[in-house]
């Protein structure tokens, strides 16, 4: 699995064709706003690791139940959403999701491996997408070259502990929280033009959400982990 690390996904971002442009950054703090100073704004895309809480585990499982499969494609699909089959790489597609959505699309290298993606991806229902990305070598390559990258062998929220990958970004004016084991994208609100992923509005409907519904839950505090992407300095 790939590692919440901004080293780690800047290689893994650069390798399948991002510019060199924009990078993640660590988020140190939600709450306090001088904390976020060293990220240069708007940020267009926050990518986070979180365990799945029963409380949360409860909130997806009623949200999606009366959900039919997503059936979204074309150029006026408001994202691009990918059903993770691939095992192990919830993290390269969490990336993914960060990478061809939204503003970060305009810093896709012209027939780069992401853009070939994107474009295969556009046209194609839920299970064909998979299908493309599941047998896309260079997909595989890439996300295999950073898999054992960064701080540790080990990913401290793997499977066993129940960590998933959540990617926030905002199109269409609005909040979308992106992650391969739903049915689907989901929208979570509206953004003004001068709101971003970090605003306080997109933290409240999006991350924050899910850490009241652990606290609601009576859960314990949350060890989770949160980066953001933008332009360099």
């Amino acid at each position: 699995m790939t590692e919440n690390n901004p080293d780690v996904m800047n290689q893994l971002a650069t390798k399948l064709g991002l510019s060199s442009e924009l990078q993640f950054y660590d988020v140190y703090s939600l709450d306090e706003p001088e904390q976020l100073t060293h990220i240069p704004r708007p940020a267009l895309a926050l990518l986070v690791i979180i365990p799945l809480t029963p409380a949360w585990d409860q909130s997806r499982k009623a949200e999606d139940a009366n959900k039919e499969p997503y059936t979204g494609s074309g150029p006026d699909e408001p994202v691009i959403w990918f059903k993770q089959t691939i095992g192990h790489a919830c993290g390269s597609i969490g990336l993914l999701h960060s990478l061809i959505n939204g503003p970060a699309v305009d810093f896709i290298k012209p027939d780069s491996d992401l853009a070939v993606i994107r474009s295969l991806a556009i046209p194609l229902n839920m299970t064909k997408r998979a299908e493309m990305l599941y047998n896309s070598e260079p997909f595989e390559l890439a996300h295999k070259s950073v898999e054992q990258a960064g701080d540790s062998y080990a990913d401290p929220t793997d499977e066993r502990d129940g960590g998933h990958f959540v990617s926030f970004v905002k199109s269409g004016g609005k909040l979308w929280e992106l992650e391969g084991d739903r049915k689907g994208p989901l929208e979570r609100g509206s953004l003004a033009d001068d709101e971003d992923v970090l605003s306080p509005r997109a933290l409240d409907m999006g991350i924050k959400r899910i850490i009241k519904l652990n606290a609601d839950g009576g859960g314990e505090s949350l060890c989770f982990s949160c980066i953001a992407l933008a332009h360099r300095p």
